[in-house]
């Protein structure tokens, strides 16, 4: 595959540039490595689209995790307690878990935990890996990269995307990378809060 479009939000390109060229450098030798062609093997059952072949989401998410396994990145949860008091959320994030669940104690909240978990992480890096619906990638960028930054999980996050000539090869509803650079472009320079790096690749 071929990474033929970036977009560097709150310079997330350029920390992974300063801060781990060498894991940087993997990232694209990785991704540039894999033969997506073995992978348009589904069948198409859309209107629009019958009987034509198609690149398969669930295969190609699979081999690019296998991959990105195999050189060291892992899977992570960040684990959290969760409230609807606003005034106390600033708080809440500085503290360890255990720290976290006896402040809302002391507060009388009953504390509920809470989890958000991402496929791969690497020296406080992780990578999402999107063919999925518009709603996965916009959980990504605004919430999932957020948490774990503002947790000191990671200090920068990357999306992988189609491009829409790739999502054209797809099945309907697949997320492109132009369509969600738009999104994050119209949400301001600033929103969301947390550096990233989005890829957008094709053969």
């Amino acid at each position: 595959m071929k990474i033929t479009q970036k977009y560097s939000h709150l310079n997330g390109e350029e920390y992974l540039k300063v801060h781990h060229k060498k894991l940087y450098n993997d990232i694209l030798k990785t991704i540039e490595s894999i033969n997506a062609k073995r992978f348009k093997t589904k069948r198409s059952k859309e209107k629009t689209k019958l009987g034509k072949l198609l690149y398969s989401p669930t295969q190609l998410n699979k081999i690019i995790n296998k991959e990105f396994r195999r050189i060291g990145w892992n899977e992570s949860r960040y684990k959290y307690y969760i409230t609807t008091e606003k005034n106390l959320i600033p708080e809440l994030l500085s503290l360890s878990l255990k720290e976290q669940k006896l402040f809302l104690s002391n507060q009388g909240i009953k504390p509920i935990l809470s989890y958000k978990q991402t496929d791969l992480v690497k020296d406080q890096v992780a990578i999402e890996i999107q063919f999925g619906k518009y709603a996965f990638v916009a959980f990504d960028l605004f919430v999932k990269h957020m948490l774990f930054y503002s947790g000191g999980i990671i200090n920068v996050g990357i999306e992988v995307l189609p491009t829409k000539n790739m999502q054209s090869q797809m099945s309907s509803g697949i997320a492109y990378y132009e369509g969600e650079v738009y999104n994050i472009l119209r949400h301001g320079r600033s929103n969301p809060p947390v550096p990233l790096l989005i890829l957008g690749i094709e053969l």
